[in-house]
């Protein structure tokens, strides 16, 4: 049991945040609960604390909208939140479309389905922040919130909090892209949020940090990490990851035999020659 718990503790105190947030929405909705009011892309804890999305407001912007004071506390609460922990902390503690992907990943592992195909990733990583720019372009031409309005994190949450509705379509499409055309097609090369929290990311304090005496090769962290290329210095440097890229999902301790990677606060003396 001790073992189970230590190769799962992350994965499954993930899916418990991600279920109770999406309860506690729920909640609201159903009950009228005010623990935790609204949506993804702002909502009031206990009716009083503001969270919202820094992505969103700066669509609201580009598309000509004032923002009012609590909005804009809200996008100041969420920022500071996120610099603390990890921009994509959001992606893999928060997001519901997650669940989904993690579940297509883990499926396309067991199929094997990367060396049935036998060909390189057709996207770039880099995608997501085209997307994340043509999405700030289309907001300032058309003076909507572009992502907002066909976002399918938006549309699965809708759906969950208030009636599936076009949810289902959203995560189908989702899980099956993942499976069958692009590994971690959806968040890992295409999602503007995911971008956005990259970026943001950068700044983070919290970091896994790696142990190059502790480390075997076994590569465990890389199969299951969702952005691999952020563990570039496995085996070779002891060195935290500095990239935005990272979600802080923590996959790669778990899997880890050797105790070589774990949490950390950002070494900014020890990093600060990489340049990420």
């Amino acid at each position: 049991m001790a073992t189970l718990w230590n190769n799962y503790r992350y994965l499954i105190l993930r899916r418990l945040v991600q279920i109770s947030l999406l309860v506690l929405y729920f909640g609201a909705n159903a009950w009228g609960w005010i623990i935790l009011q609204g949506n993804l892309s702002s909502s009031r804890i206990f009716d009083f604390v503001p969270m919202s999305d820094p992505y969103a407001a700066l669509q609201m912007l580009a598309a000509g909208a004032v923002l009012s004071l609590d909005l804009l506390l809200g996008v100041a609460i969420a920022t500071v939140f996120y610099l603390l922990i990890g921009g994509r902390a959001f992606c893999s503690w928060v997001c519901p479309i997650n669940m989904i992907t993690d579940a297509a990943n883990f499926l396309r592992r067991k199929l094997d389905i990367d060396r049935v195909q036998g060909i390189r990733q057709p996207a770039s990583r880099n995608l997501r922040y085209w997307i994340l720019a043509l999405s700030l372009v289309i907001s300032f031409v058309m003076g909507v919130t572009a992502f907002e309005f066909v976002s399918p994190i938006s549309m699965v949450h809708r759906g969950i909090v208030f009636g599936l509705g076009f949810g289902w379509a959203a995560m189908l499409i989702i899980f099956l892209f993942d499976l069958f055309v692009l590994k971690n097609g959806w968040c890992g090369h295409v999602c503007p949020l995911g971008g956005f929290y990259s970026l943001l990311g950068k700044f983070s304090l919290i970091r896994v940090h790696h142990q190059e005496e502790n480390c075997t090769l076994c590569m465990k962290c890389k199969i299951v990490c969702p952005e691999h290329q952020v563990l570039h210095m496995v085996g070779k440097e002891s060195l935290s990851v500095l990239s935005g890229e990272c979600t802080n999902c923590a996959r790669c301790i778990e899997v880890c035999d050797d105790d070589a990677l774990g949490f950390s606060i950002r070494k900014l003396a020890q990093n600060k020659k990489t340049g990420e």
